[in-house]
């Protein structure tokens, strides 16, 4: 294996421990919009774009159960990334995208999943540049 090879399997490492960690915080939303636990910079409530619309607690549990699927969907595309799946790109780029869709219904508490998001987003899109112009 050259150093450069090297390098690049470090860097694939390194990136699907930072999707595995994006993965997991949205467990948060689950435990708490479930009511199994209390975080003060997440709380408990049954509505989402800031407010503006009413889900109740059925709806909220529902937008808990999708939350977990762009949860799960994180932590298998960074084994699909480390394991060199053959359309780990595609995966990752969709559950991306499902998942900024959900942090920006829910904005007011995460917004930093947004931030993320985008630049997962970016670093794909930049990945797939540098492919084709190869």
């Amino acid at each position: 294996m050259s150093s450069w090879a090297g390098v690049t399997r470090y860097s694939s490492y390194l990136v699907a421990v930072a999707l595995a960690v994006h993965g997991l915080i949205h467990f948060l939303g689950v435990v708490v919009y479930f009511e199994l636990l209390q975080l003060a910079d997440l709380p408990y409530k049954t509505t989402l774009l800031g407010g503006a619309v009413a889900v109740g607690g059925t709806g909220i549990r529902v937008f808990a159960v999708l939350t977990a699927v762009a949860g799960v969907g994180f932590l298998v595309s960074a084994v699909a990334l480390v394991t060199n799946w053959r359309y780990w790109w595609s995966l990752l780029f969709a559950v991306t995208a499902f998942s900024l869709v959900l942090t920006a219904l829910d904005w007011t508490v995460a917004s930093m999943g947004v931030l993320a998001n985008l630049a997962i987003l970016v670093g794909l899109v930049g990945y797939r540049f540098r492919a084709t112009v190869r």
